[in-house]
Order: structure tokens, then sequence, then C-alpha cells
């Protein structure tokens, strides 16, 4: 009888564990599904980084040009006091999560010994022709804790085979060679840049092995050029991307340069792009891309501007610092860069909807589960609070229509709203807005957009209530949002 007995209790047990482990396939099986493109690993870590640092440098530095004619003598690049963890400390204290070096702009100078190339750094006097510039910036970005990305530009002004069918295997293994020897790389910047004017050179780019040669030897390098495959121009130099900005982008029959899409479309995406290719705003603290002694930083306002332009609208900051003649990044744009990260930490320091006594939505996505507690909370809109980027409110895959309110114990003041979706899943909302209710009990629209992507940052009106509605009017699919946030501006006005 008591063998029975413990057949028995283990027949029940296998009946519990079996009953827990199909609740735990239903909640699986429940959780939202993917809606179109997605981000790959690396192009979601690549946009968590949200501001990375551009530093333009080479012989433009020491002629004041911006586009080099590629004849200039290499001993012209000269840095007195080179010192890359300078860059590095200042990229830190600016924000930075990342550096991208121009290695070889369109005057074909490198900063690395080349071998596929003469006018490179083992040609010049500087340090008798041993320096190495990726090699020292490499390091101390490892040493310093940010990545390390390269420009590397198809167009040369210098090389002999360029416009030749010869010029792509040459370009293949000068990126083979950066590609092999510094260590991972973050993100291969190609310039669309191509000719040397109305009669010059014209060279038909190998795009694919290009692209296909850098993910060979850099796996998890983002892409950048006017259709990616990883990120994509954002139209303009301006700082500026899209009121309404996709991640998603149509780029069959486009290319880099001439044949990219229009302005437009890079700036805004499409609606339904094929691919998944966020953008990227590249934009210069100073006037030109290389220094000049003649120009100086942007002020405080301007740089918070480009940060809710462009941060602020779902795209990644490139902001450019050029280090100067002495090889450094000049101490009146690393004191801005301070006060532009402190302003900013001092902006989003308190997320005032974590303060509300109450948050509660039109409709939460069920679980599966038979779990009360699971079912009521698994997709609750107080995921959207809980600083845990993985977790979020959604609701079900009939609605694409819903409202979340938040009800507060007493008055709050903000003039900015964050919001967030979870795109690991997709970029879903194309349409939303924000209300407050008024002392009369009537409710006020502040703020109406469309999309919101990684990270969408709303300047409104200052308000004072005790309710806030984020309102999605039209979501392409179950709406899916990890993150909302109430905050107080007092430093920029625009």
């Amino acid at each position: 009888m008591k063998k029975y007995s413990i057949l028995f209790c283990i027949f029940l047990l296998g009946l519990i564990v079996h009953g827990q482990s199909k609740i735990s396939k239903n909640n699986a099986n429940n959780c939202p599904q993917a809606y179109g493109p997605v981000p790959t690993p690396a192009q979601l870590a690549w946009q968590k980084m949200e501001m990375n640092m551009f530093c333009h440098f080479g012989p433009n530095t020491f002629t004041g040009l911006e586009w080099g004619a590629g004849t200039e003598h290499v001993d012209i690049f000269k840095p007195t006091a080179l010192d890359c963890n300078q860059w590095v400390s200042v990229a830190k204290q600016g924000g930075f999560a990342g550096i991208i070096i121009t290695a070889k702009h369109h005057d074909g100078f490198c900063l690395w010994p080349n071998p596929m190339s003469t006018h490179t750094l083992r040609e010049s006097s500087w340090r008798d022709g041993k320096g190495d510039i990726l090699l020292e910036l490499s390091e101390a970005c490892k040493n310093g804790g940010i990545k390390f990305g390269i420009y590397i530009s198809p167009w040369d002004r210098n090389a002999p085979t360029y416009g030749t069918k010869a010029y792509n295997k040459v370009f293949i293994k000068t990126l083979n060679h950066a590609h092999s020897n510094y260590g991972e790389i973050f993100e291969q910047w190609f310039d669309g840049a191509n000719g040397e004017g109305p009669n010059g050179k014209k060279q038909i780019y190998d795009w694919k092995k290009f692209n296909l040669q850098t993910l060979k030897k850099q796996p998890n390098a983002v892409i950048f050029s006017d259709i990616g495959p990883g990120c994509r121009w954002v139209g303009n130099e301006e700082g500026r991307s899209g009121r309404t900005c996709w991640s998603r982008l149509e780029v069959k029959g486009f290319g880099p340069g001439l044949d990219a899409p229009s302005q437009d479309t890079l700036n805004c995406g499409n609606y339904n792009g094929e691919s998944w290719v966020p953008a990227e705003t590249d934009v210069s603290i100073r006037k030109g891309w290389f220094w000049r002694e003649s120009e100086h930083p942007k002020s405080l306002q301007e740089l918070l501007k480009i940060y809710y332009n462009s941060v602020g609208r779902n795209s990644l900051l490139l902001l450019n610092v050029p280090p100067d003649t002495r090889g450094l990044i000049p101490s009146e744009d690393s004191l801005r860069l301070i006060e532009f990260r402190s302003s900013i930490e001092l902006i989003f320091a308190d997320n005032l909807a974590k303060k509300a006594k109450m948050i509660k939505a039109s409709n939460v996505r069920s679980c599966g589960s038979t779990d009360y507690y699971k079912t009521q909370n698994f997709y609750d809109p107080h995921r959207m609070v809980d600083d845990d980027y993985d977790t979020y409110w959604a609701t079900d895959d009939s609605v694409y229509t819903a409202w979340v309110e938040l009800q507060f114990d007493s008055l709050q003041t903000f003039n900015r709203v964050m919001l967030q979706e979870y795109i690991p899943l997709g970029q879903r909302v194309a349409s939303f807005s924000i209300e407050i209710e008024q002392p009369n009990g009537e409710w006020k629209t502040i703020a109406k957009e469309t999309t919101i992507g990684y990270k969408r940052i709303l300047l409104c009106e200052t308000c004072t209530t005790k309710k806030v509605r984020l309102m999605i009017d039209k979501s392409r699919a179950c709406a899916i949002i990890n993150y909302l946030g109430l905050f107080l501006d007092e430093i920029y006005s625009e």
C-alpha cells in the first residue's frame, strides 16, 4: 500500500509540474509577437548608446579646409601634443558612449600605416613615421571603457587607382587592415561622397562587398550609410531628426550617395519600410567639421535643442568634437560638453510619473496565466515607471487604440514628456497625444505627435495638474510602451 501511495504522489507531482509548464507556455505564447522589422542585438545596443562623439582629424585640421585635395604633403600633419586619452576623458565627461575617428577622409590621408596607401602616417616625419592614431585611440577607448568606431571614406583624392575597378579591391584591403588590428569596432561610418568635380574621376563603389568585408572581420559593427544596413544618415547636418521618424526604411532600389533616398525620406524613414535602419543625426559642435581657430563651440541652448531634436526624436546623436592642431580637444569645447551633460542629467533627474498614486489603462494585456496577480500585473502600466528596460505595458493583440491615466495626490508641474516603445518587438505607434485634466474637470490636449520609437521627448507648455493621460490614437499592432516620464526643464527655452 505504501508503494502505491508513493507512486500516486509522484503522479500527482507530475500533474502539477505539467500544469505549471502549461501555464508557463501559455505565458510565453501570449507575449506580444514582433511586428515588422526589428533591430539586431547590435543595433539595439547601438541605439541605447544615445550619444557618441565624432572626431574629424587629419591634414584639414592644419590647412583649414573641409575637403582636402589629396595633394597635401604628409608632413603638414604634425600635432604637437596628441593625447587620445584626453579625447576619451572629454567624451566620458560629456556623456558619450563611443568615439568615431576619421581614419581616412576624402583626401586619402590615413591616420594609421595602411599598407594599401603611400599617403599615411608612415610616410610623414611625425613620430619618425611610427605614429598610429587608430592604435592609440582604440587602446584609450578600451582603457576608458567606451566604444571605438571608425570613419573610412570610400572617396580617395590621392589613390592612383581611384576611378577604376582596381580601386574597389584596394579599398576592401584597406578595410580589412583597419578592421583586423584595432580590436572591436562598434560602428563603421561610410561617407557617400563621390567625385572630383564635373570632369573628374567617378568611382562605381561595390557597396555589397564593402559591407560583407566589414561584417567578416567585425560581425557586430553597425554600418552607417544613407541606407545602412546598420543605421542611416538623417538627411541633414543641422542636428535634426524628423518629427515623424520611423526606424523602418525601404532600401530596395537605393544606394549610398547619389543613389540615396530623398533627404525627406532619410529624415522621416518609411511607414512601410521593410528594413530596420534607424536614423543617426550627425552634427558638429562648431560650424565646420575640422577645427579652425576662428570658430567656437555652440551654446548650451543650441546643444540642448540638438539633443531634443535627435535623441528626443528616435535618433542617435553623433556630435562632432574636433581636436585642434595640438591633437587635443580645446578646453572651451570640453567645458561646454560638461555643461551639456550636467544639464541633461539635471533635467531628467526626477521622473514625476513615479509619484503617481494610481496608473490605470483602458486595456491591459492578459498574460495567459491562471494566477490572478500575474494576470493583473505582468503587462500592467506600472511597468512603464519601474526603470527596467525589458518590462512594459502592453495591450491585447486586437487593441490598437488605448489610454493610460496617471493620478497624483498633489499637483505636479512639468513641461517634458518622455516615452519609449519596446523596439525589440518593433516600432508600432503611428499617432499619440498627451492630455491633462484642468481645474474644471475637462481634459486638454497639450501635445499631439506621430511616432515614438526608441525614445521620444515632447516639449510642451508648462502644465500643473493632478491627472495626465497618454492617448495611443493609432498603433499598427498592440501598443508596447516600456517607459513614461514627466519632467520639468527649467534650463532650455525655445
